[in-house]
């Protein structure tokens, strides 16, 4: 992709779909532009005088999806990137990407844009870059995404299966450190009990935490220099976006205090601040190996947070039916067509009554997704979200690099649904985010040849699936309004 400054409205979807982080925004000081390398295409930051603006990117980690220039809105119709082939012309501008992703955050502009909003998150740095995945993967936007919004601070354990080998195919891996030094601590557990490690990760910091907060109590009861740093520690304590600050505080209070417990916090300091928990798989482990473990860790009411990449088949073995294959599709071991409905794993956490659960597309609705992760994180109990990720072995036919397009398409079709269930609101508990369909359900099967495959060697029954899979979609709508008025 190739930027034209000229035709950039700034709204940084381009960024946002990205699944190698390869493009990216950067805000700059004058003294920032001054020293930028020569003929660097920079313009004025809209919202934030005193501020200038580029889009950058690294040509050389880019493996040329068109993700960016598919989503690119332009200015009047006329899009601000465009693809061309990767000559020496190009290679050329990698010097501006190098430049700008050296530079510091500007944390006026992110809090002007708001971190929790489309355009304000894709100023922070993605903590997951470059990763080994297919050319227009549907999963790594949405851990990038993630990393940007809670990777400074966060704990990732992640099952086996493709978010596993793009995210650790040692002995190198794409999870990266902000210039503190800080990103997310990632481990991989067996396919089975990913949940339950997750969970143990959890109860760790929890129990260290815990001890710390009892050394921090005792102290500030004998010296009162350090009780208001202490107070404010205890009272941010369950919460992740603001414990961070008040860590930094409380060490800066204990600085010269020889005190046993002082000199225990400041030994332990790395685990003071809260930390975000996150349990990473695929469908394959959520709704079929994994389940039982990860139905006890929903249910221990316990503050992680589970996201769940669906892309309906076990995608790194081969594209195996899975419990989240819908009805119709063909997948190996479903290759007549899977006759059975999906599982509804939104459905069977909900009925806890204390889970927060989201459904999300990015390509449908970017703005429903950064909402849902932000709630998610901050709700003080397990959360699952589920996100509709396309996959190569989906056979797409307009080609991945139009995978957003895909993702709105089967919202759009009412294939799949948006929706968020927080129990931490006081009304309107459940949120329904998409619509009815607005385009025939068929339009969506067309699009795929792990449908249409299905047609061409059995008619008779690919229509009936198909028709049933309409049917079922049709009723779990119709149940989705009736949890709207349910839960008013």
């Amino acid at each position: 992709p190739v930027w034209n400054a000229d035709n950039c409205i700034q709204c940084e979807f381009c960024s946002y779909v990205c699944p190698h982080a390869a493009i990216r925004p950067v805000a700059m000081t004058d003294d920032e532009v001054a020293k930028a390398p020569k003929d660097m295409k920079i313009k004025d930051l809209n919202g934030v005088p005193g501020y200038k603006f580029s889009i950058v990117i690294s040509d050389m980690d880019c493996l040329g999806c068109g993700s960016c220039v598919n989503v690119c809105p332009g200015m009047k119709g006329n899009k601000a990137l465009e693809m061309k082939n990767l000559d020496d012309a190009l290679k050329a501008e990698q010097v501006y990407f190098d430049y700008a992703v050296e530079l510091p955050e500007k944390q006026e502009v992110i809090d002007k844009f708001k971190i929790d909003s489309v355009k304000g998150s894709q100023f922070k740095q993605p903590l997951l870059e470059f990763s080994g995945a297919c050319a227009g993967c549907g999963e790594t936007p949405y851990a990038k995404l993630i990393t940007q919004l809670f990777g400074d601070r966060m704990y990732i354990s992640n099952a086996t299966g493709c978010t596993s080998i793009w995210g650790n195919s040692s002995p190198s891996t794409p999870y990266t450190v902000n210039k503190e030094g800080h990103g997310p601590a990632w481990d991989n557990s067996l396919f089975e009990d990913n949940a339950e490690f997750g969970y143990g990760m959890h109860l760790a910091q929890k129990t260290l935490r815990e001890n710390l907060k009892k050394q921090a109590v005792a102290l500030a009861e004998k010296d009162s220099s350090v009780k208001a740093a202490v107070d404010k520690w205890i009272e941010t304590f369950d919460s992740t976006a603001l414990n961070t600050a008040a860590t930094n505080e409380l060490l800066k209070a204990l600085e010269g205090n020889s005190a046993p417990e002082a000199k225990e916090l400041i030994k332990n300091k790395d685990f003071l601040a809260k930390k975000s928990q996150w349990i990473f798989g695929g469908d394959g482990w959520a709704y079929d190996i994994g389940f039982g473990g990860l139905d006890h860790v929903l249910a221990s009411g316990e503050d992680v947070n589970v996201f769940v990449f669906n892309t309906e088949v076990y995608s790194n073995t081969g594209g195996q039916s899975s419990k989240a294959t819908p009805t119709g599709a063909v997948a190996q071991f479903a290759a007549g067509g899977k006759e059975i409905k999906q599982k509804d794993l939104a459905a069977i956490a909900m009925s806890y009554g204390y889970v927060y659960v989201a459904q999300v597309s990015m390509g449908a609705n970017m703005n429903q997704l950064v909402k849902a992760l932000s709630e998610a994180e901050a709700y003080n109990g397990p959360s699952l979200i589920i996100g509709y990720a396309p996959c190569i072995n989906h056979r797409i036919r307009v080609g991945m690099g139009k995978d957003m397009d895909e993702e709105k398409t089967a919202v759009d079709a009412g294939y799949w649904n948006l929706f968020r269930f927080n129990p931490a609101a006081e009304t309107n508990k459940f949120t329904l985010d998409s619509k009815a369909a607005t385009i025939p359900y068929q339009d969506f099967l067309d699009g795929e040849a792990r449908y249409t495959a299905l047609k061409k060697v059995n008619a008779e029954k690919a229509d009936r699936l198909f028709k049933a899979a309409a049917d079922n979609a049709e009723k779990h709508f119709a149940h989705l309004q009736g949890l709207v008025e349910l839960y008013k």
